[in-house]
């Protein structure tokens, strides 16, 4: 029970989950829930975050991917008015969740990656950096927008880790979508490498920065395919 708002409302609203409502009333009620639910939740505070947990949870397991993707594209809006601790018990396991399903709901998180990660403890956080990589690879190889908001959050995402998790982790990840199919993913991961290469200069890295350029020296200036040298030319030109 909460005094916020009138209970008879919220229980109104806590009812929308029941499957045999969604069948009998409409189809869509589960979804619509799903976007309401940042508003309530910030509007009843976080201290009364236990009204609402089994309603998220169960939306977040709902057969309609549309639902699922809907909490996908605001679990980093509900981070913010949960909170570190209640963020880290309650929404990191469905953010684990998210991370694994289809692609549709996982462009939901990756959209907000780094709203999301930067919110957690070091500690915490560290842990994705050996799933950003599962992000490479999508249900759909064609899905090349998909890549490109990976090459896009990972620019962020390099302040969030030290120059060498970054260069253990990050880097290989970059030198993937520098030889993307799609000229657009391309583009946008040679911005991603002097990114990295600033990160580690501005860190005093000078020895992780040298190793990085003597590497993109042997992969791409000294590539036997066109395309390769030419990826070269523009790692400069973006620099």
């Amino acid at each position: 029970l909460q005094d916020i708002i009138p209970q008879p409302l919220l229980d109104q609203y806590l009812s929308m989950t029941d499957p045999a409502r969604a069948q009998t009333v409409d189809t869509e009620i589960a979804k619509h829930c799903a976007y309401s639910l940042p508003g309530v939740a910030l509007t009843l505070g976080r201290q009364n975050w236990h009204c609402l947990k089994d309603t998220y949870e169960t939306l977040a397991s709902d057969v309609q991917w549309k639902v699922r993707r809907t909490l996908a594209f605001s679990i980093h809006e509900l981070a913010v008015i949960l909170g570190d601790q209640l963020t880290a018990a309650d929404l990191v396991p469905i953010f684990n969740g998210f991370l694994k399903d289809l692609d549709e709901v996982r462009i939901g998180v990756l959209k907000h990656l780094y709203d999301f990660l930067k919110l957690l403890h070091a500690e915490k956080r560290r842990e994705y950096l050996y799933q950003l990589q599962e992000f490479v690879v999508t249900d759909n190889s064609r899905n090349w927008r998909f890549r490109y908001e990976l090459a896009e959050q990972l620019i962020l995402i390099l302040e969030l880790y030290n120059p060498n998790d970054v260069y253990d982790y990050l880097r290989h990840i970059a030198l993937t979508l520098c030889s993307d199919k799609v000229s657009e993913v391309r583009w946008i991961s040679f911005k991603l490498v002097v990114a990295i290469l600033q990160k580690f200069y501005a860190n005093n890295a000078n020895a992780l920065g040298l190793n990085f350029i003597n590497e993109l020296v042997v992969r791409f200036r000294h590539c036997s395919k066109w395309v390769g040298r030419q990826a070269f030319a523009f790692i400069c030109q973006v620099g």
